[in-house]
């Protein structure tokens, strides 16, 4: 029986994740019943939201339970298949784990996917996948921008946020991201395209709100807002009469062994802006649209997407890590096989 390798949570991580709080065990496979297929992993996406999957808080996902490896979306190649529609050979991509197998069902949320029509099937965890969905319905339609807006993008050197700021940019909006350090600001105008660049490392509230009025001096129309805290705050302190944010993440709290929060929330009601928060799972039914239209401006050359991928089991939690330095260079992904 073949022996399989998993990434577990062993005890629920209490600030930043420690090496502690997992363990790389191996175990024998079941046998598969009518019904289910065999996925050889190749691919794993390392995503902020699994930090918040690791609590035992409520969410739109249950947590992931104690000694289990933790979830994560997969692409892979089916091995032994006893269900009708995964043939073995057939490359697939679900919700799964970080782990060299996972057991897909019927009904599952694993679906085939084709690796001959993308550049490189790992485009299916980024452009393609919830990363790409995610910029495209969450700034268009939570944000609902229009051409000349000037949109904020927190968080904007990441997956979501530089595709973001790409969109912004070809609907004739002007983008203005902030990130964490000098290489990447400079990413965010020389190779993003975004009209201005504000790095967050060293400043305060008050020093990022300067920053902020400094290119925005009439003020912000969108925030796709992806960090949370000090910088939230900052651009509350930014917005035009009727301002949209789109929350998609709060990532600088989500290791914060005490709760913090945007402080700055009466700003909402100053300008008569409204805040709404975003998942992609909404969007499913819809990410043929999105998909296709991503597809073209990317052909177009109008969209750059980049993925930084770190290979090896044994390398998941430094690679997960990689998003909260913010060493990450593009899309996070695990090489397993």
């Amino acid at each position: 029986m073949t022996s399989n390798r998993q990434f577990i949570l062993k005890r629920r991580p209490n600030g930043a994740p420690v090496a502690d709080d997992f363990a790389l065990e191996t175990s024998a496979l079941p046998a598969l019943e009518d019904g289910q297929f065999l996925i050889r992993n190749h691919y794993a996406s390392l995503d902020p939201a699994q930090r918040g999957w690791m609590s035992d808080a409520d969410s739109y996902m249950p947590p992931i339970p104690l000694g289990a490896p933790v979830r994560a979306t997969t692409i892979g190649v089916v091995e032994d298949s006893r269900a009708e529609g995964f043939a073995k050979g057939q490359w697939v991509m679900g919700l799964n784990a970080i782990e060299d197998y996972s057991v897909g069902t019927l009904g599952g949320f694993t679906q085939p996917i084709d690796p001959h029509a993308v550049p490189q099937v790992t485009n299916y965890l980024s452009l393609f996948g919830a990363v790409g969905m995610t910029a495209y319905f969450g700034f268009l339609d939570v944000c609902e921008p229009k051409p000349g807006d000037v949109v904020l993008v927190t968080g904007a050197a990441g997956a979501v946020g530089s595709l973001v700021g790409q969109i912004a940019r070809i609907l004739g909006c002007t983008a203005i991201g902030i990130a964490g350090g000098a290489e990447k600001c400079a990413r965010l105008t020389e190779r993003y395209g975004f009209d201005h660049a504000i790095d967050y490392r060293g400043k305060d509230m008050g020093a990022l709100d300067a920053a902020i009025r400094a290119v925005a001096p009439d003020g912000i129309d969108v925030i796709f807002e992806n960090v949370g805290g000090d910088i939230l705050d900052a651009g509350l302190m930014n917005l035009k009469h009727g301002a949209r944010i789109g929350l998609c993440g709060l990532i600088s709290e989500y290791n914060a062994p005490e709760p913090v929060g945007a402080r700055n929330l009466w700003q909402l009601i100053v300008h008569r802006a409204s805040i709404r928060g975003l998942l992609v799972a909404d969007y499913v039914a819809r990410f043929a649209e999105g998909s296709a239209k991503m597809g073209e401006w990317a052909a177009a050359g109008k969209l750059i997407v980049d993925e930084h991928v770190d290979e090896g089991l044994d390398n998941a939690l430094p690679a997960f890590l990689r998003l909260f330095e913010g060493s990450n260079q593009g899309k996070m992904i695990l090489k397993i096989a």
